[in-house]
């Protein structure tokens, strides 16, 4: 079954062409473009999946393309491109260097695929997503990011794995921003109903939420080049599936603030449901006194990089 007509990936590398492969498979749109500025990457790794088709029976067409041109008529745009923080770049550098990267591709999207619903995947993603949008001019709710979906993915395997039971049976949420103030939430986690707060002591449950917020420097650290991208495509495709097939899913995703939690003009994680127009609504939880201020650390934290962002010259440009 298709569900979209097109989709676009922005950015053709270790992200970008996994999660182009997830979606192609899926057959979650008639057309996917896979759009990098590096020429030869996005046409060969277009080919590549295109190529797997017979194979594994899919029908999307699979292309790619060094023109943000190839944006026209998208219903849906991931946004994957821009660069990870190096040895010696400041929060600044990092910011100024994707928020020029990402003016040029939300312009274009403005201008090519304006009913696009956008997923913002560039670090950091809660100041990413609001400046894509920002500079969209696209409606709020047609914009949003990644953030807690991938978290909560790491969160639920962590607490499977401390109790040897089924990743699946594991529900919960992580709220707050894709960083190192991110909030596990363990008062709204349940192994398939039942509480997990009666299942693991206080101390464990901290280890968990400590290595949670870490999910992803442990993985680079492994590495020792490069950073994660199987459990981040493996997000973002269940975010796509949920447009495409208009879920009405209840998924933690960066999404814009204007009331909800008493927090105004930002983008934050927190639990939302997602379906065909993006973000249809967003659901408040009760949080723990000590969960909540946790929540008003993280969104001090994202709000405080918003600032930099805009005191930045690509902010005026």
């Amino acid at each position: 079954m298709t569900g979209l007509g097109k989709i676009a990936v922005l950015g053709a590398g270790n992200i970008g062409g996994t999660l182009a492969q997830r979606l192609a498979e899926a057959d979650f749109a008639e057309e996917l473009v896979l759009i990098d500025i590096v020429d030869g990457l996005p046409q060969g790794k277009g080919l590549d999946i295109a190529e797997s088709a017979p194979i594994l029976g899919f029908s999307t067409r699979v292309s790619g393309s060094v023109q943000l041109d190839a944006l026209e008529g998208a219903d849906l745009v991931v946004e994957t491109a821009g660069l990870a923080r190096k040895p010696g770049m400041s929060r600044s550098d990092l910011l100024s260097k994707n928020a020029e990267i990402l003016r040029g591709h939300a312009e274009a999207v403005a201008r090519r695929a304006p009913q696009a619903v956008c997923l913002v995947v560039t670090n950091p993603v809660d100041v990413m997503t609001y400046w894509f949008r920002h500079v969209s001019g696209l409606p709020s709710a047609r914009v949003f990011g990644e953030s807690g979906s991938l978290d909560t993915a790491r969160f639920r395997t962590f607490v499977a794995q401390a109790l040897g039971v089924a990743p699946r049976d594991v529900v919960g949420f992580v709220l707050g921003t894709h960083g190192d103030t991110m909030v596990p939430i363990p008062s709204l986690t349940s192994v398939n109903g039942v509480p997990l707060t009666g299942l693991l002591p206080e101390p464990e449950l901290q280890a968990i939420t400590e290595r949670t917020r870490h999910g992803g420097a442990e993985i680079v650290n492994l590495l020792k080049a490069g950073s994660a991208y199987y459990a981040p495509t493996a997000s973002q495709a269940e975010l796509v599936r949920a447009v495409a097939r208009n879920e009405h899913r209840l998924l933690p995703v960066t999404a814009a603030l204007d009331g909800p939690y008493g927090l105004h003009d930002l983008y934050l994680g927190v639990p939302a449901q997602i379906g065909a127009g993006g973000v249809e609504r967003i659901f408040e939880v009760t949080l723990r006194p000590e969960e909540r201020r946790a929540f008003d650390a993280s969104a001090a934290a994202v709000r405080a990089d918003l600032d930099i962002l805009k005191a930045l010259p690509a902010a005026a440009g």
